[in-house]
C-alpha cells in the first residue's frame, strides 16, 4: 500500500498525476487527509476527496509514503507532528518515501536527505545542509526520490512505479500515457 499525504494548499498536479499513474500500474494507493475532513483544499480552487483521515489510518502496511508540494500544503505537512514521526520512523527501516517540489524540504529539515543527492523547488532549500541538491527533474539516492515540481509530476509518478513494481511496467504505464519510451 502506498500512501499520499494531503493537506490544504498541496500542489493538485503534484498529487493526482503520481496517484493517477501508480493506479494505471495496479498500485494500491490510499490519500490521507492530515486535515480536520477528508476534503483537501489544494492549490488553484481544486478541492480533493481524500481516501482516508490520518488518525483513522494503520500504516503498518505500507510500501511507500509520499508528500506532494505546493503551499501552504507542504508547511501544513510538515508542521503535523504525527506525520513527521511516521517518516522518521520509515525512514530509520530504509522504507521508501518520495516528496516533490518544496515537500523535499520536509525530508531535509527532519534530516532523512542529510548525505544523499536530491532536488527541490527553487529556493525551498534554504537551512537545510549536508544535502546534494542538483536541478534534475528527478533524483533517486538509498529509498528517497526526490522531484523538483509540477513539471516532474509524471516522471516522479513513473519512478515510484519503477521503484515498487519495474521498469517494464513503468514503461507500459508511460508508452499507455503516450510518452516516448
Amino acid at each position: 500500500m502506498v500512501y499520499v499525504f494531503l493537506a490544504d494548499g498541496f500542489e493538485p498536479i503534484e498529487a493526482i498525476t503520481p496517484v493517477d499513474m501508480m493506479r494505471r500500474a495496479c498500485i494500491d494507493v490510499t490519500t490521507v487527509s492530515i486535515m480536520d475532513s477528508v476534503m483537501v483544499k489544494g492549490g488553484r480552487g481544486i478541492t480533493v476527496e481524500a481516501d482516508a483521515m490520518f488518525g483513522d489510518v494503520d500504516f503498518s502496511d505500507a510500501d511507500m509514503l509520499i508528500l506532494p508540494g505546493g503551499q501552504p500544503g507542504t508547511m501544513n505537512l510538515g508542521n503535523f507532528r504525527p506525520l513527521c514521526q511516521l517518516l522518521l520512523d520509515f525512514n530509520d527501516a530504509d522504507a521508501p518515501l518520495a516528496a516533490i517540489c518544496a515537500a523535499p524540504s520536509i525530508l531535509g529539515k527532519l534530516g532523512i536527505l542529510k548525505g544523499l543527492t536530491a532536488t527541490i523547488f527553487p529556493g525551498c532549500d534554504d537551512g537545510i545542509e549536508g544535502v546534494r541538491f542538483t536541478d534534475a527533474l528527478v533524483e533517486h539516492d538509498r529509498n528517497i526520490i526526490t522531484a523538483k515540481g509540477p513539471a516532474a509530476a509524471a516522471l516522479f509518478g513513473a519512478e515510484i512505479i519503477k521503484t515498487l513494481k519495474g521498469e517494464q511496467m513503468m514503461k507500459a504505464v508511460m508508452s499507455g500515457m503516450q510518452f516516448q519510451v
